[in-house]
């Protein structure tokens, strides 16, 4: 599935999505976001991230403008991507 300049891929529907920085200042490199089923495992993600060093985009919660039930965590790793974990499902 191809929306412009971003790419999902999954079995049933797109889960692992990859797509070209396209906001913010200087040249960032991909954003890659992988989708999970409950949101703990963002919050994992997120702990995880920060504590391999990673810098923090935004904290995990919810983004209503994506839609109700959208949760999700950004990071940048050390190559200068943003990576996101996302959950679909309401708590």
């Amino acid at each position: 599935m191809e929306f412009g300049p971003v790419i999902g891929y999954g079995v049933d529907r797109p889960t692992f999505w990859i797509g070209r920085q396209s906001t913010g200042d200087g040249f960032r490199e991909s954003h890659i976001a992988f989708a999970t089923t409950d949101r703990r495992l963002v919050d994992a993600f997120f702990a995880a991230a920060i504590g391999a060093g990673a810098e923090v985009l935004h904290e995990p919660r919810v983004w209503p403008e994506y839609h109700p039930d959208y949760y999700g965590a950004f990071v940048r790793d050390p190559d200068g991507n943003n990576v996101e974990a996302v959950c679909h499902r309401s708590r």
